[in-house]
């Protein structure tokens, strides 16, 4: 999608070091941390949200590569978020996991 920062971001147009990348996903640093550690993990390709994804072997693969990006940035324990829809916080419109981690995390989240 032309005017995604994240197909930017996947793609290369946007220069971004990824912490994590393979075929299917790149992960990166998030501009706004939310905790000591907060990593962006992304398709490759363009997906609108959670609520709009139909792969479920990229579904899959993207709970693999978190844990392989926690692992590589030294996390063993973290927090796995994926928001869906602006009610519930997503603000970039392309399918992507927070992984944070670093502190104590509370429950209820927010």
């Amino acid at each position: 999608m032309d005017s995604c920062i994240f197909c930017k971001i996947a793609s290369g147009e946007i220069a971004t070091s990824f912490v994590y990348e393979d075929d299917l996903t790149v992960a990166f640093k998030d501009l706004q941390p939310q905790a000591p550690v907060h990593i962006l993990l992304i398709p490759r390709r363009h997906v609108v949200s959670l609520e709009e994804a139909r792969d479920p072997q990229l579904l899959g693969h993207l709970l693999m590569a978190a844990k392989n990006a926690a692992e590589i940035i030294g996390l063993a324990q973290y927090r796995l978020v994926i928001n869906t829809g602006p009610d519930a916080g997503q603000s970039v419109f392309h399918l992507h996991l927070h992984i944070l981690g670093g502190r104590q995390m509370n429950w209820p989240p927010g």
